[in-house]
């Protein structure tokens, strides 16, 4: 009886001892890698915050968008960002309950402190006793151009985008509203989910960026991808078209009108393309789009980048078009789409590089909004030189649409744009859509004959002038301001 309760206890304790073996098994190898990277787990974040996480500056090597300070806290380190809502859609936030987005997020690996080509730098901390230190992101952004950009937007919503064309650098980046992500970078969580509940519970989303991460129709600016198709496919700016005050669209009984229902260019019988630019006229644009056909205006749009994977190093939401075989049996749909109008999205970024490409002789370059990374001792790690994302148009077709793009802004709806003693190039938009007023639009670059900056401006709902406001009256001279600022015109 004894020996049969011996070999019973005998047998339970092997029965748990094999479960325990399982058990750290289990954890030790299958869940190791789970539990290690458990936003929860205590030891992790501790570790994180043990490290003097890097800068994030920007192009002028001075400006700080993002430092880590020492604390007396058990959380070693907090981050902190001196511009504050200035910088903010771009730095993200780094947060001990939320984690990181944006560039604290694209570029943690060298912030932190992890990357290989700062293992170097680790051993020599370690081997000295000195907390481990993240690297340095310089950015691209002008921290003259950015603050121009929100000074010149003030209170309007929307968005300004500027770059280089030829490098394809991001100089500035800004939009209404904004967010500091200062709040969200606290080490007391319930100081943060305050702050991240009130930025969320705000209708207007100032964590989603109305530059790059959001679409709204672009209007008439789309033209300038129209007017890119036509002379692609063989038409030229003096190529004519009938100049009605309405088109009469296919498949329907409905017909798309003119801004204000009138004849464009006093009612001349015919408009060159040229002179249907100029003066943003629909219904020839409207007509072109019939005439190329939704596989040619499509694919242009692709070649500039709408419905494609452009690398950024932030979140981008790439512009939007219908595939072609949607306007299968929707012909209507191609006419509005030639005006920007209907299912066509767009953001100031986006645009930008739909002008940088006809700025840069027709290369379009990929967007980029950091230069280098430097260890903690102020080596170069890493750089990050211009590369090309695609050749959209030809250098004639570039050329000739500078040339229109020049009219515009010295005879046409552009006017508001105009430097003196620069010649600048621009296009227009008016973009109707089903929840307020239209929104404001103006996308330009100068000097026209050598492009040094290309800015993009947005206004939502019409900015101060609702419903009676125009891309040249709101948008061109925000532009105007960051243009002028780029040339050291003021």
């Amino acid at each position: 009886m004894i020996d049969r309760q011996i070999r019973r206890l005998a047998l339970a304790f092997l029965v748990l001892f094999i479960l325990l073996l399982a058990q750290v098994n289990y954890l030790q190898v299958f869940a190791s890698n789970r539990l290690a990277n458990n936003p929860a787990n205590q030891r992790l974040l501790l570790e994180e915050y043990d490290v003097d996480r890097g800068n994030i500056l920007a192009r002028d090597d001075r400006t700080v968008l993002a430092r880590s300070r020492p604390t007396k806290g058990l959380l070693k380190y907090l981050r902190t960002y001196p511009g504050g809502s200035l910088y903010g859609q771009i730095t993200g936030y780094y947060s001990v309950v939320y984690g990181k987005s944006a560039l604290e997020s694209a570029y943690n690996d060298y912030l932190a402190g992890r990357a290989a080509e700062l293992l170097p730098q680790n051993l020599v901390d370690e081997i000295l006793g000195r907390p481990k230190r993240g690297a340095t992101v310089v950015t691209t952004i002008d921290p003259v151009l950015q603050r121009t950009a929100a000074h010149a937007l003030g209170n309007l919503p929307g968005a300004v985008v500027a770059m280089d064309p030829k490098s394809g650098q991001i100089l500035a980046m800004y939009a209404n509203p904004a967010y500091d992500p200062t709040p969200l970078a606290s080490h007391d969580p319930k100081a943060v989910r305050a702050a991240w509940k009130r930025l969320n519970d705000t209708p207007s989303k100032p964590l989603l960026s109305r530059a790059s991460q959001e679409l709204f129709p672009p209007g008439s600016t789309f033209k300038l991808v129209t007017t890119a198709a036509a002379l692609e496919n063989g038409m030229k700016p003096s190529t004519t078209f009938p100049n009605p005050p309405e088109l009469d669209l296919p498949q329907t009984t409905n017909t798309l009108q003119n801004f204000g229902g009138e004849h464009c260019l006093g009612g001349a019988p015919q408009l060159t393309l040229a002179q249907a630019l100029t003066v943003s006229c629909n219904v020839v644009f409207g007509e072109i789009g019939l005439k190329l056909g939704a596989d040619k205006l499509v694919t242009q749009a692709q070649r500039f980048g709408f419905d494609q994977n452009v690398p950024f190093d932030i979140p981008f939401a790439e512009g939007s078009i219908p595939s072609a075989s949607r306007f299968k049996d929707d012909l209507p749909g191609v006419a509005y789409s030639a005006i920007g109008q209907q299912s066509v999205g767009a953001n100031p970024l986006q645009m930008a590089l739909v002008a940088s490409a006809i700025a840069n002789g027709g290369v379009e370059m990929r967007p980029q909004l950091v230069s280098e990374i430097r260890d903690a001792s102020g080596r170069v790690v890493k750089s990050f030189g211009p590369s090309e994302y695609g050749r959209p148009i030809s250098a004639r077709t570039a050329g000739e649409l500078t040339g229109m793009m020049v009219q515009v802004v010295q005879s046409g709806t552009g006017t508001a744009a105009q430097i003196p003693g620069v010649q600048v190039a621009g296009k227009t938009g008016t973009a109707q859509h089903p929840n307020g007023n239209p929104h404001a639009w103006f996308v330009c670059f100068g000097p026209a004959q050598n492009p040094q900056v290309v800015v993009a401006v947005i206004v939502l709902d019409g900015g101060s002038l609702g419903s009676e406001a125009t891309g040249g009256h709101v948008a061109a001279p925000i532009a105007k301001a960051v243009l002028e600022a780029a040339l050291g015109r003021k």
